[in-house]
């Protein structure tokens, strides 16, 4: 059925900020579908921003103007999982089906409790029913581990593929989920340090996988010039494919090898900022990066897990130490902050520290 109705307008790069805009606001009308038209998107809202609301969206999406469309309603879709499963699974079942989702493009990863074993199926074909922009349900079938820090994935329901594209932030990313590693987790992670990138900055990225955080900043920066390492060929070749499908071969430039390799012999002493994401390792590469940074210093992201009763201030001392055994010292820590749980009691946290 057809509505007329107000809306955002917005450039199509724009789109994906004034969704999230709008869902924070209170006012992103799920009923309808979002119109695309002439370059632009149409994002329903359900009534007339007030005027502090404007200036915040004006903030994020500068370009917005408020008109109405006629759009067309959503096909109704059970609102929950246990709305979906009701009369397929008793109420103890019920209540063990998973609350959270990692969504990478069309593809939605899940945890299956070990009692919804038998049911996982039903459970992927419920979760394309409550999830309209979904294609393919997986289901966590081990934990991350190897060089590659890849997990193995049972097929639950949908297209039977492992390739999708995933957006963030106005660039766009083919993943591979079951060759190379990436969490739609550390989103905000990746647009945070991106932010931070000042203009002409050489930024070498670790551990890079499929670029999310070496696209954004090449995508922030056109000065910038990104180094972006993995020893994941498969990783590099689709990082290869996002650097030319972002239109971002002048700054970003992929490299397959082992990070310490790479930065002894073409890298060191290049790099204004260094990025650390390989948390389960990279405590053993921070010398690399202290390497990698320019003589007068820089700045390091470093992802680390802290386990309780641990906290920040220890992976703080334990990172201190390390730069200082590779000739360095930390003058201070801008950010210190725990960014996901990864298990029960243990977080992955990010540690911004200026090394000199």
């Amino acid at each position: 059925m057809a509505k007329e109705s107000l809306c955002l307008r917005v450039p199509r790069t724009s789109g994906e900020k004034a969704i999230a805009w709008t869902r924070t606001l209170g006012i992103f009308d799920q009923i309808l579908e979002i119109l695309k038209e002439n370059g632009s998107i149409c994002v329903p809202v359900t009534r007339k921003p007030s005027g502090d609301e404007v200036a915040a969206l004006k903030a994020q999406v500068p370009e917005f103007q408020l008109a109405m469309r006629v759009f067309q309603e959503k096909e109704r879709r059970e609102k929950t999982l246990a709305e979906a499963l009701e009369t397929r699974l008793s109420p103890h079942l019920l209540a063990s089906l998973p609350r959270a989702l990692d969504i990478v493009g069309d593809i939605a990863i899940v945890e299956i409790p070990r009692e919804l074993e038998p049911h996982k199926h039903a459970v992927g074909e419920a979760i394309l029913r409550t999830h309209g922009n979904l294609r393919v349900v997986l289901a966590k079938a081990g934990a991350v581990s190897g060089t590659y820090r890849l997990r193995e994935l049972d097929f639950l329901a949908g297209e039977r593929r492992t390739a999708t594209v995933h957006k963030e932030y106005g660039a766009s990313f083919y993943v591979d989920v079951a060759k190379a590693y990436f969490s739609p987790r550390l989103s905000h992670e990746h647009q945070r340090v991106a932010s931070l990138v000042r203009k002409g900055e050489t930024v070498v990225d670790l551990f890079a996988g499929v670029g999310p955080f070496a696209v954004l900043i090449a995508k922030k920066d056109p000065d910038a010039k990104v180094y972006a390492i993995d020893i994941n060929a498969e990783a590099v070749e689709l990082l290869k494919q996002n650097i030319r499908f972002n239109r971002v071969e002048n700054r970003a430039q992929a490299i397959l090898g082992d990070a310490r390799q790479v930065v002894s012999e073409k890298l060191a002493g290049a790099a204004d900022r260094v990025i650390m994401n390989l948390p389960e390792k990279a405590g053993e590469f921070v010398d690399v990066a202290c390497n990698a940074l320019k003589p007068a210093g820089g700045t390091v992201h470093f992802y680390g897990f802290i386990r309780l009763p641990e906290t920040l201030d220890a992976l703080k001392q334990r990172f201190s130490e390390a730069v200082e055994e590779a000739g360095r010292k930390v003058a201070d820590f801008t950010y210190a902050k725990a960014v996901r749980a990864t298990a029960p009691y243990e977080w992955q946290a990010v540690l911004d520290a200026g090394v000199r």
